[in-house]
């Protein structure tokens, strides 16, 4: 295969993401978007790879984080766990569905609602003379990225939980909302609140 036609290949055989700028320099090169496959799953190959996972396409890194649907201190285990196939559909789908009511790019509205929901600063704990103190500290861009798609994945799934709609409807929703810096947000109210948290320790 030449460069030119992996430069061309389309996301899902449908979005088309070499035209898409990230407009936040802090997180240009932690976000991975050109697809060397149409569906885009490596199979972990990052997994043991310090920092690696800022190569793998940010569509993927959102279906991952979707896979932590089980209890709230375990990754990977109840009803979502391991079930990549199923989680890649439901994320096409949600795209779809983006589309369909925006008429929009849907990856370069996930672009805007990760940088958009990517908070800048957060607490830590430093022990000092047997006082625990909270500072605020920078966060590194790798981490704004993880936490972004956290909350994103958190919000789908407080509001699927005992709710008729589908889960491709709540992601699609909360893509979108998240991408317009509406305060309806799950994303966007955690950064929010995490930034104000982080603010008073300052």
């Amino acid at each position: 295969m030449s460069g030119k036609e992996q430069t061309n290949m389309l996301l899902f055989n449908k979005w088309d993401t070499t035209n898409i700028e990230i407009e936040d320099e802090g997180l240009k090169n932690v976000i991975h978007l050109h697809p060397s496959m149409t569906i885009p799953i490596t199979f972990g190959r990052h997994e043991h790879q310090r920092l690696k996972k800022a190569e793998v396409n940010i569509v993927e890194r959102l279906a991952n984080k979707l896979m932590h649907f089980g209890k709230r201190y375990a990754k990977n285990t109840g009803r979502m766990g391991g079930k990549k196939a199923r989680v890649m559909n439901v994320v096409k789908t949600s795209l779809e569905i983006i589309f369909l009511e925006t008429g929009k790019n849907p990856v370069e509205l996930l672009i805007r609602a990760i940088e958009n929901a990517s908070p800048n600063e957060d607490t830590t704990r430093i022990v000092y003379g047997g006082v625990v103190y909270h500072v605020s500290v920078d966060v590194s861009p790798l981490r704004r990225v993880d936490l972004a798609l956290r909350f994103i994945a958190e919000g789908v799934r407080e509001s699927t939980y005992s709710s008729p709609q589908t889960m491709e409807e709540v992601l699609a929703k909360e893509i979108i909302l998240a991408s317009e810096n509406d305060m309806n947000s799950y994303a966007i109210k955690k950064k929010n609140e995490q930034e104000r948290i982080a603010m008073s320790s300052r």
